[in-house]
């Protein structure tokens, strides 16, 4: 672990490649998300909790599909370290990872596991940014909350453990295919982990995913509720002054 971590501080191009998964997938999927979300709001009413969950559903796909790409090159870059150096991709950075890829392995390597991470994108949109309004919305009804800093807070650390919880065995699956030399159906790697590690490899890994998952999905909507407030607070001034 120490040397893979090493491995990441010293390989620049394992933080483009990261950068470039977050302008991908995350701008996607929250993009989608708040559009859709505020074309469902009236002045009387907002969306009900299934509808969040479908609207989350549908823009997590789309994020997944358009970082794909980026992840998959995210996880050989840090698994380069757990290779031997004779099986290192020893990609410089994104682009040229993308490049190298595309040209010694074709196309569709840019999309090996796609499926998958589609279905962890949809699960963790769903889980983290429906969650996230289900929870804020009833902190407020329910227990008489504000529109506060505090209210945000609450309702971002309880996405997160949701989202974290939820996401473990895709988030395995998807690791586990990406960096795999082979490629191999789904159904074939499902029943071989579970022949081999029951059912505890399902949330192998979930206390270093939630201590990643939690504090991010916490600074992400404290982030993104003050940009909201800032941002209305601009339209509204430019309305009217």
């Amino acid at each position: 672990m120490l040397g893979m971590f090493v491995h990441v501080l010293r390989s620049g191009g394992v933080l483009s490649a990261s950068l470039l998964r977050q302008l991908t997938y995350s701008t996607t999927r929250f993009g989608v998300y708040e559009e859709l979300k505020e074309s469902f709001t009236t002045a009387k009413r907002s969306p009900s909790l299934p509808t969040l969950v479908a609207i989350a559903s549908a823009s997590g796909v789309l994020g997944g599909i358009a970082g794909n790409p980026a992840d998959v090159l995210n996880v050989r870059m840090q698994h380069d370290a757990a290779l031997p150096p004779a099986e290192r991709r020893n990609y410089k950075n994104a682009i040229d990872g993308l490049w190298r890829m595309t040209r010694e392995e074709g196309v569709r390597s840019l999309f090996r596991g796609v499926w998958p991470n589609s279905l962890r994108a949809l699960l963790m949109t769903a889980s983290q940014l429906a969650s996230y309004d289900g929870f804020k919305r009833t902190l407020q009804t329910h227990f008489r909350f504000g529109d506060s800093l505090s209210t945000h807070f609450a309702a971002s650390f309880l996405a997160g453990f949701v989202a974290t919880t939820i996401c473990s065995p895709v988030d395995v699956i998807k690791t586990r295919l990406m960096s795999a030399k082979h490629k191999q159906s789904l159904w074939h790697f499902v029943t071989r982990v579970y022949r081999n590690e029951g059912l505890t490899w399902m949330f192998r890994g979930w206390v270093p995913s939630f201590i990643r998952l939690g504090p991010h999905t916490i600074a992400t909507f404290l982030f993104l509720e003050q940009h909201k407030k800032f941002y209305r607070a601009w339209r509204e001034e430019k309305a009217y002054g």
